[in-house]
């Protein structure tokens, strides 16, 4: 057995700043090249998707996301962006981790016979 968490950042205000949907969105930019595709990807429709960006410009002070226009066009993440993702994986996974070991701290016995 093993604890799942779920983790976010919000501001002072309690706005959900960042967290798994706005680092999937982000992933999913970087691989189609458009919000529309990462979007489309998940389901979601392109307006939410937008919303999600300009929350997310909105609230941190480096551009996170650049959209090109033109023949050449696109829209890629700064390296600001894909360090805060890098981030916000390794903060979950710390998380999780810790919260595994303290699982099995106070239920040793409990995490066996749970499963059963």
């Amino acid at each position: 057995m093993r604890v799942r968490t779920k983790t976010w950042i919000e501001n002072e205000s309690g706005e959900l700043l960042f967290g798994k949907g706005k680092t999937e969105i982000l992933e999913l930019i970087e691989e189609e090249g458009s919000i529309a595709g990462a979007a489309e990807r998940m389901v979601l429709n392109y307006k939410k998707a937008w919303n999600h960006i300009k929350t997310l410009q909105g609230n941190f002070s480096e551009d996170l996301v650049i959209v090109q226009k033109g023949v050449k066009g696109g829209t890629f993440l700064t390296p600001e962006a894909k360090d805060l993702i890098k981030k916000y994986r390794r903060l979950q996974k710390d998380i999780e981790t810790y919260a595994n070991r303290r699982f099995q701290e106070l239920f040793p016995s409990d995490s066996d016979s749970l499963h059963r």
